[in-house]
């Protein structure tokens, strides 16, 4: 029997549900490098999905805890799409993709892992990378880690910044 080693999914399935919510929690930490926080805008953020569908799989969060796109201002609305489009750039920039899922789940039966805070996934794909470990065996390989995933688009938006 072949083994699959994922020892970094231990500390998610120890840990149960955290109290609060991670997308209000989290931005007011402080520490955006611990918590995979790529950039801020005046009223969302983007991050790493601490369990990523792919490499490079992203969330942009507005900061106010709002279930659904009707509940945002015009503005918070306006400035959520721009992170999206910044984060679809970053991502196509540092990771090539062959193309990319974007969308979001409102509401738990809809799949939210965060009901009740609107959040957009971003998911970078690649020709191939749905194999037979996803269709048959139920398991997805990600190739690379979160910290090294988040330098390297932290890289490219300090590159970014740099030439403005």
């Amino acid at each position: 029997m072949d083994r699959l080693w994922a020892p970094w999914r231990i500390d998610y399935i120890m840990s149960g549900k955290p109290e609060g919510c991670i997308f209000c929690d989290k931005p007011e930490a402080g520490d955006d490098a611990a918590n995979f926080i790529l950039f801020r805008t005046k009223h969302s953020f983007a991050m790493l999905n601490a369990y990523p569908y792919n490499n490079g799989h992203l969330m942009v969060v507005p900061f106010r805890h709002l279930a659904g796109f009707s509940e945002l201002t015009e503005e918070e609305r306006c400035d959520l799409m721009g992170a999206v489009a910044r984060a679809e750039a970053l991502l196509v920039r540092a990771m090539s993709p062959d193309g990319m899922n974007v969308g979001a789940n409102l509401g738990h039966c809809a799949g939210a892992g965060v009901p009740g805070h609107v959040h957009v996934h971003l998911v970078p794909r690649w020709e191939g990378d749905t194999n037979f470990m996803s269709s048959v065996g139920d398991v997805r390989v990600l190739p690379e880690s979160l910290a090294g995933t988040y330098e390297k688009l932290r890289g490219c938006l300090l590159e970014d910044s740099a030439e403005e």
